[in-house]
């Protein structure tokens, strides 16, 4: 295995292939993306250690929706039971992945409590203004995300190095995280497209319901819009790690 350098183009590529991709299997790939969804939040609803698990199973669940999409690469329909591939891989990545579950878990915690410590939200929110458009609310957003990008970046292939070629979980995180920066140029390019994606989505359903003249169309449409659009940018995971490393014989094992 090696690191691979991709011109800054390769991004929009990324983005071209997760959605062409997901329209190859649009059932199983967004039916796979819901159903990770759906478990995460019934996890979350569990009292003390919900959430912790609902966050430790995140990379577990990354891992499951790469090799849905490798799957559905190859023409073949991706069962739900590929989600838990990581725990079905033998005891010595099983253990890994655990491990990479819980550093993920600590990590999203110390994030939270990071958060309200940085940029706490007032008790009592101002009663004629919507809360989250409420400058404290986007100040504790924007807190958040300067603080999950490198944890991001660490975990981003850090699933598919421990389960395809056996990583150690400690390594998997460098490897991963230099593999993102070396690469810098490809994944703006994929972060500016995706932005692109959703903001143009969210623009045509907008005036789409204006044209209708329903504002309730909006507020119906959209939630479900920006989970398929979600699933697709899942769908386009796989092939940032695919082109970021190769392998001896250029496929993951």
């Amino acid at each position: 295995m090696k690191l691979n350098i991709v011109p800054a183009r390769t991004g929009l590529q990324w983005v071209k292939l997760g959605i062409g991709t997901f329209f190859k299997q649009p059932l199983a790939l967004s039916g796979l993306f819901f159903m990770y969804m759906a478990a995460a939040s019934v996890l979350s609803l569990v009292p003390l250690v919900g959430v912790v698990v609902a966050l430790a199973i995140v990379p577990a669940a990354t891992l499951g929706l790469m090799a849905a999409t490798r799957e559905a690469t190859q023409g073949n329909f991706p069962m739900p039971s590929i989600l838990i591939s990581a725990f079905r891989a033998g005891r010595q990545r099983l253990r890994a992945m655990l491990t990479l579950g819980l550093i993920y878990a600590v990590a999203g915690l110390l994030i939270s409590l990071l958060t309200g410590w940085l940029a706490p939200l007032p008790e009592k929110p101002d009663p004629g203004q919507e809360a989250m458009f409420s400058v404290a609310y986007q100040q504790s957003v924007l807190v958040m995300l300067a603080l999950y990008l490198p944890v991001s970046l660490l975990f981003w292939h850090a699933p598919a190095l421990v389960h395809w070629h056996g990583v150690a979980p400690v390594k998997s995180l460098f490897f991963s995280i230099v593999a993102c920066l070396r690469n810098t140029g490809a994944f703006v390019v994929y972060g500016l497209a995706w932005a692109g994606v959703f903001l143009l989505s969210g623009l045509a359903v907008t005036l789409l319901g204006s044209v209708l003249g329903n504002p309730q169309f909006i507020a119906v449409v959209m939630v479900p819009t920006a989970l398929l659009l979600a699933a697709m940018f899942s769908a386009s995971l796989y092939f940032t790690f695919r082109d970021c490393f190769a392998t001896d014989d250029d496929t993951a094992a």
